[in-house]
């Protein structure tokens, strides 16, 4: 016992000695943050619709900063390569930019461990037609991001494919040049699996015509004379794996675009422009006086009711927010088709609902698990919570209690709770489809100015 006690001791001195002398580590403690260079897109770094930072890589690199205890800087580059020129002069501490590990990438730089499969695809308008493999590339205008991915990808066809030709812009951003196919002024690009998983909401126009390369792997760019540093990186990794910490991440901004459908985006657009302007003053009033994002209401109110004031389902709920006769009364609605009376009884609702949700919830899941309840009823939600624990999965994070909300709907698990049957799964349906319409909305807002 006491050998091994002085082993883990040897150990630690060890392991702060060999912090100490490591220069990237030495430079985070004297300076007491870690300056993270990325670039400002959906899939690494924005600021939200309440103007805080959020995104994939953000909300990664925060992490780390945490467990080391340290502030986090941004440093915001245009294009990736005065992102490589800045980790290589010494700016940064990590590019933390959505960047793949590519062999040719790994001969000059330093990567840390991957941590999310990509693959990179062709994509078009819908209406051109379509290409099916390299060949069918020949002759069509190609614009591509310059020095990534795509161009070593495309150089390597080329030996093959002498006649294939592209443009590479190093102007542009991705969400640029993906706009330019959207508007037809290019038939093609090539972007990675989880940029157009993202993206394909706000340029519906577009279709993945066919994946241009294998699977790679997303990896953060480390500086070339990192020792303790990389090792620290590599066993943070290991752990934020374990604990789920990384797939919360990924659930928080990848769980829910994969319901995109063509008819249904191209309708809530146009109902955007033809039919938020009605209610918008309404839903930012009342969003402003239960402190709720007017966006969340918003896009809460299309899932019920696509904006339709009259609603009627066979069921009996009415309205925007499409209360019961009996929700409406205690909410104090006396006339649940008049959109402000509606839209003010479903946000003192969801409020209520909100007060209820149980301290040990995430501050970021809060919301959706007040929707969940508003959806399928709180004692469900109690029930989902109790079925988590004994599933060995986490009662206080939307990541694992949207994995549990569909089992209230099999016997052998509601025979044991105390609310019994529920249909589970719509709740988890309901919220990824409201953090799908609140998303699309922002951003096109955003793009209106």
């Amino acid at each position: 016992m006491i050998k091994k006690l002085l082993l883990l001791i040897a150990t630690a001195v060890l392991l702060s000695a060999c912090s100490e002398s490591d220069p990237v580590m030495k430079d985070i403690r004297k300076q007491g943050k870690l300056i993270v260079l990325t670039r400002n897109a959906p899939t690494t770094y924005y600021l939200d619709a309440n103007d805080r930072p959020a995104g994939f890589e953000y909300d990664l690199s925060k992490a780390l900063a945490d467990s080391l205890n340290v502030d986090v800087e941004y440093k915001l580059y245009d294009n990736i390569e005065e992102i490589m020129a800045a980790i290589n002069k010494g700016e940064g501490h990590i590019v933390a930019a959505g960047l793949t590990q590519t062999d040719s990438r790994a001969l000059n730089q330093n990567f840390g461990p991957g941590y999310k499969t990509v693959q990179q695809q062709v994509v078009c308008h819908r209406k051109v037609n379509m290409p099916k493999e390299v060949s069918d590339l020949l002759g069509r205008s190609l614009l591509i991001i310059a020095e990534s991915s795509y161009q070593e990808s495309l150089l390597e066809l080329k030996v093959n494919y002498p006649e294939l030709k592209w443009e590479a812009t190093s102007d542009l951003s991705t969400e640029q040049v993906l706009e330019k196919v959207e508007n037809r002024e290019v038939d093609c690009t090539v972007i990675d699996s989880n940029i157009m998983s993202l993206n394909r909401r706000y340029y519906p126009n577009l279709m993945v015509a066919f994946p241009l390369s294998e699977e790679q792997e997303l990896a953060w760019m480390l500086p070339i004379d990192v020792g303790y540093f990389k090792q620290y990186v590599e066993d943070w990794f290991a752990q934020i794996e374990q604990n789920s910490t990384l797939n919360i991440i990924n659930e928080r901004y990848y769980g829910y675009v994969d319901i995109f459908d063509f008819y249904n985006n191209h309708v809530y657009l146009k109902r955007i422009t033809s039919r938020l302007p009605k209610y918008k003053a309404a839903f930012k009033a009342v969003a402003k006086q239960y402190q709720l994002p007017w966006t969340l209401l918003a896009a809460q109110s299309y899932q019920e009711s696509g904006w339709n004031a009259a609603a009627r389902s066979p069921t009996g709920v009415r309205g925007l927010m499409m209360l019961t006769q009996n929700t409406a009364k205690a909410m104090g609605v006396a006339q649940r088709t008049d959109p402000m009376q509606s839209i003010k009884g479903g946000a003192k609702y969801l409020d209520k609902m909100l007060k209820r949700i149980p301290e040990d919830v995430a501050n970021a899941d809060r919301v959706w698990f007040a929707l969940a309840a508003y959806n399928v009823g709180f004692a469900h939600l109690l029930d989902a919570r109790a079925l988590a624990r004994q599933l060995g999965k986490s009662p206080s994070t939307w990541h694992d209690l949207k994995e549990v909300l569909p089992l209230l709907s099999q016997k052998k698990y509601y025979k044991n709770l105390k609310y019994g049957y529920a249909r589970g799964a719509e709740p988890v349906k309901y919220i990824d489809r409201i953090r799908y319409y609140q998303d699309v909305l922002v951003n096109t807002l955003s793009r209106e100015g």
